[in-house]
């Protein structure tokens, strides 16, 4: 995890200045820089929250479901 949120803030820190540009294109340079920083921020919050509820979810669901499959394939007699 730490490695994601390192190379996360780290682009997200590389576009500060981009979106506080000043000068001639500092409305097109601030618009991609804010745009960048804010898909980036809400990537690393879908990563670092978001994924691992669903991986913890689906795991569980897979096991209930294995869980009945086998149940199931041993009450039968052969």
């Amino acid at each position: 995890m730490r490695p994601l949120l390192i190379i996360s803030f780290a682009f997200i820190f590389g576009l500060l200045p981009l979106a506080v540009a000043h000068g001639a294109g500092a409305v097109g340079n601030k618009s991609i820089g804010i745009s960048a920083i804010g898909g980036m921020l809400i990537g690393t919050i879908f990563g670092v929250l978001v994924v691992p509820v669903l991986f913890i979810f689906f795991q569980s669901l897979q096991e209930r479901l294995s869980k009945h499959k086998i149940e199931t394939i041993d009450d039968t007699d052969f």
